[in-house]
């Protein structure tokens, strides 16, 4: 197998200083000794709101403290706690100028057990016409925060069937309802009633935190998801999925990476160490993550996410999601400079990548946010397969890949480099 080549030769002593210990720390039978827990079938693939899923984040967090970081802003607990409210309609009903309307072409979103809407509850009422861009419209008119009705024209009815859908999933709690009519005139009178059985459902991120010295209120952040699909039908005997590349493998490399910057202790800026949850339901762990941030003060973002296994250049070389949104990829490979380590872009853009993983939420407030990952998504024999078993991964070039990540990072929490910022205006 190729390896970086660590030589007085070749590199600077600034980062021979950075590299020393590393194979100490970050090493294969370390990353192995850490997807053997998460990737465990005792832990019944970490599905998001499982018992398990809390013993993964248990472990987490023993292992942060292990490493000797900080809790986020001193709360004393790694586990960064939210919750979501669960929704189940139990009745809907709805009149508009006099006549019930069938209640299946209304859908309302809330966190409350109850809604009564009248003219006097005072909600905004706004239209979606037929030939508008509904994307554009209904983003703007959602974001807005406000209690409001919104008239969707018939021609929308396939697309009223997803917002409808999505009105079921479980949520932030929230002090804005929405209703969503199909419909083209607005009412002048109307009444709308619904009642709802609601749960709240705790989650929780697993953070630490590497204090800056000369500049510690600007943060770099190393990610990755710890949940994944929990257990479904068995398939030749398994009905586990273990998730040991999708996301143990990126949770793994977060963990050696925060025991390495700790032993190293040269870090200008504040890393931030986060394990995230529900990103397979909704990337709900590192949407919560994002609103505890400035965005402005956050100057990079590495989300690590499947990188056990080889990638399609083979070993040495993983690749990066946006890699043309920022020049952090630039970045990262002149770091690397005097290695045989190659960051490519990101070559399954048709998969929208950039978008699917835990990165996104940061890329949308305009943080040099990006994903690194190995993994062959155009014939990835075990994603989101019972056989993704740690037996399948490559445990000396996945330690090789985080290796890779924690040089090529060294100028950018050192305060040296700073990313450029990602236009939240070019993103869809």
């Amino acid at each position: 197998m190729k390896k970086i080549v660590f030589s007085a030769v070749l590199l600077s002593a600034a980062t021979i200083s950075f590299s020393q210990n590393i194979d100490k720390i970050i090493n294969a039978k370390e990353a192995e000794r850490i997807e053997r827990v998460l990737a465990s079938d005792e832990m019944r693939g970490r599905r998001t709101f499982s018992p398990e899923i809390d013993k993964a984040a248990d472990f987490i967090a023993a292992e942060f403290k292990a490493a000797g970081l900080e809790t986020w802003k001193g709360s004393g607990s790694y586990l960064q706690k939210f919750a979501f409210i669960a929704t189940k309609q139990i009745s809907l009903s709805a009149t508009l100028d006099g006549k019930a309307i069938d209640a299946k072409n209304v859908a309302v979103s809330t966190t409350q057990a109850e809604v009564k809407v009248t003219p006097s509850s005072g909600y905004e009422v706004a239209s979606i016409a037929a030939g508008a861009n509904f994307n554009v419209e209904y983003s703007k008119l959602i974001q807005s925060g406000k209690n409001m009705i919104i008239y969707l024209d018939p021609s929308f009815s396939n697309i009223f069937t997803r917002v409808s859908s999505s009105f079921r999933r479980a949520a932030f709690k929230k002090d804005n309802n929405v209703v969503v009519i199909l419909d083209s005139k607005p009412a002048t009178d109307f009444l709308i009633e619904a009642k709802f059985e609601t749960t709240e459902q705790p989650l929780a991120n697993v953070v630490g935190v590497l204090p800056g010295k000369s500049k510690k209120d600007e943060y770099v952040i190393f990610s990755g998801h710890y949940d994944h699909i929990g257990v479904g039908k068995p398939v030749n005997g398994d009905s586990i999925y273990n998730g040991a590349n999708d996301d143990a493998a990126g949770t793994t490399a977060v963990m050696l990476l925060a025991k390495y910057f700790k032993a190293v202790k040269n870090n200008e800026r504040t890393i931030v160490f986060a394990a995230f949850t529900g990103e397979e339901v909704g990337m709900f762990g590192s949407t919560y993550f994002s609103k505890q941030f400035d965005p402005a003060k956050v100057v990079a973002m590495f989300n690590l996410e499947m990188i056990g296994t080889e990638s399609k250049w083979g070993k040495n070389s993983a690749y990066i999601t946006g890699y043309d949104k920022t020049d952090m990829g630039t970045i990262l490979q002149k770091n690397l400079e005097g290695t045989e380590f190659k960051f490519y872009p990101d070559p399954y853009t048709e998969q929208q990548l950039f978008y699917r993983s835990d990165n996104a939420t940061l890329a949308r407030l305009g943080v040099p946010a990006h994903t690194i990952s190995t993994s062959k998504m155009d014939v990835e024999p075990h994603y989101h397969k019972v056989s993704d078993h740690v037996e399948t991964l490559d445990m000396n070039n996945m330690a090789m890949v985080i290796k890779s990540i924690a040089l090529s990072a060294r100028s950018i929490i050192s305060g040296k480099d700073t990313p450029s910022r990602v236009k939240t205006e070019d993103l869809r």
